[in-house]
């Protein structure tokens, strides 16, 4: 997500990375809009699981829950860094300006539209980028495993204790309730979820209004980690790999590396819970913890492998480039479709699909973006809400 460049200075693969970044993102938000929060981590917090449900909660997990928002978090450090570079001798007021602008969007999508909104963390996180601007690739990624690490500590120090709790076959406690109520079935929390979720849009408004302190908690909390990505994306573009410069086979090796670390740590963790029944002390902390670096990595494999294969312009690359280019648009238009469909003053299908439902219903958008996203650049060029913040930005600035 970056205010557009002149087209001369557009690279193919890079916009179609962002085109697959925003399509994964549905892929994650698709659950959010659809089902009762303890439900997004865990298949067992709310109605039954047959097999396709199961399928498509391990597929989830592996490949797409948080790898998708990394990526993103990825692109935007690379795309921050992109226009620091450009902006000459003192850059700051106009990036501060545009995280600015892209907070308060990302202050509307979450009061009318979407409770996990990620333009808000990432705004946050994005004033610290200009202390990293003048670092090298290699300081950058290593800027990005430190905070990773700091990530791997609070986190532990926040969700460790129910989860030893579990472990040492301790019950009760006011973590393990506290547990069982965020990632867990707890028949009262689900059925006040399921009432929030048939508010009406002015009940919704003002209930969502009145929270926006207690969500900056979980925004800070999420400091770290979304830093760690968008240092990493940095990297990778200082470093030429999102600059289209690396050339196929080192694009395939770095790919396949990450994927042999991010794979079998996931695939471990997955059958963890199966194991554990989904315990909700262990569901959040592998979740939200002990899977972020890799998902770190697969989405890093991810990224590689697009900047393989995306680079002839036609067909699918094509159509995600365009969608790319639009990426701030697209997010917030494929959470306008996902509203009308699940929203009590939409369809009102929220708490009414199973999971591999929600998650076919989550092609609606994806296929909507790839429509109408060539025409809309073809024809017009920037998007209407990259305009928007680019106007915001440079009014402040």
């Amino acid at each position: 997500m970056t205010a557009p460049s002149s087209a001369s200075q557009r690279i193919l693969a890079l916009d179609a990375l962002r085109g697959v970044a925003v399509a994964g993102i549905v892929g994650m938000n698709v659950l959010a809009f659809a089902l009762p929060a303890p439900a997004y981590y865990n298949p067992l917090a709310y109605g039954g699981v047959s097999p396709p449900d199961y399928w498509v909660w391990l597929a989830s997990f592996v490949f797409i829950e948080d790898k998708f928002r990394t990526l993103f978090a990825m692109l935007f450090g690379a795309g921050c860094l992109i226009l620091i570079e450009r902006a000459g001798a003192a850059p700051w007021r106009a990036h501060y300006a545009r995280m600015a602008v892209l907070f308060l969007i990302g202050v509307a999508h979450a009061i009318l539209l979407a409770s996990n909104d990620v333009l808000r963390a990432y705004a946050l996180a994005g004033c610290a980028l200009p202390l990293l601007a003048g670092l090298s690739a290699r300081g950058l990624v290593s800027v990005a495993i430190g905070l990773l690490g700091v990530h791997l500590m609070l986190g532990i120090v926040v969700l460790g204790a129910p989860m030893a709790m579990y472990l040492a076959g301790h019950t009760g406690s006011d973590g393990m309730l506290w547990a069982q109520r965020q990632f867990g079935h707890d028949p009262p929390t689900i059925l006040m979820l399921l009432e929030q979720g048939r508010e009406g849009l002015a009940e919704r408004v003002a209930r969502r209004s009145l929270g926006i302190p207690a969500q900056m908690t979980a925004l800070v909390a999420a400091l770290p980690l979304n830093l760690s990505a968008m240092a990493l994306g940095m990297g990778l573009w200082r470093g030429g790999m999102l600059k289209g410069e690396w050339r196929t086979f080192r694009l395939q090796r770095v790919a396949g590396l990450a994927a042999l670390v991010a794979l079998p740590g996931l695939l471990l963790m997955a059958g963890w819970l199966v194991r554990e029944g989904f315990a909700a002390p262990l569901v959040g902390p592998v979740a939200l913890v002990l899977s972020a670096p890799f998902d770190m990595a697969l989405a890093l494999a991810y990224a590689a492998l697009a900047m393989a294969f995306l680079t002839r312009d036609t067909g699918l690359t094509a159509r995600l480039a365009a969608a790319g280019r639009l990426s701030l648009t697209n997010y917030l238009l494929t959470s306008v479709i996902l509203a009308g469909v699940f929203a009590h003053w939409g369809l009102g299908l929220f708490g009414e699909v199973s999971r591999w439902q929600a998650f076919a219903i989550g092609a609606v958008p994806v296929a909507a973006m790839l429509a109408w996203s060539p025409w809309w650049v073809e024809r017009v060029g920037q998007g209407p809400f990259e305009r928007l913040w680019r106007a915001g930005a440079r009014m402040l600035s």
